[in-house]
């Protein structure tokens, strides 16, 4: 019997904005907030979730593991994503690459993803 996938934690320098940035960005809600934990799912009862949690230290290399998300209008999503605080960032992608890489506001890199066909 395999596993459960049931969460995905980040590290964050304040969890509680981070968390909120992402649960706009995802339209996820928050569903457990303590001082050393937010949680956001899409909804309560639907796994996973992501769980952003306090670091002392910051982000210091390329993440080696991210978040991809396929909106149905690329062009528009990096729109509203830098509007809500995102940034373009280079980690080395192709320039004939199909996806736009940005950083959330604590410097995590995701990609946005062209429409699938």
């Amino acid at each position: 019997m395999g596993s459960v996938w049931e969460n995905l934690v980040v590290d964050a320098a304040d969890p509680a904005r981070l968390a909120r940035w992402w649960a706009e960005a995802l339209g996820y809600q928050i569903v457990n907030e303590l001082p050393d934990e937010v949680e956001i799912r899409r909804s309560p009862d639907v796994l996973p979730g992501l769980i952003f949690v306090p670091v002392p230290e910051g982000k210091e290399a390329k993440n080696r593991l991210h978040i991809d998300l396929r909106p149905a209008d690329q062009e528009a999503e990096i729109e509203r994503l830098v509007n809500m605080g995102a940034r373009n960032v280079d980690v080395g992608q192709p320039p004939e690459a199909s996806w736009t890489v940005l950083a959330d506001p604590e410097g995590n890199e995701f990609c946005v993803l062209v429409q699938r066909s």
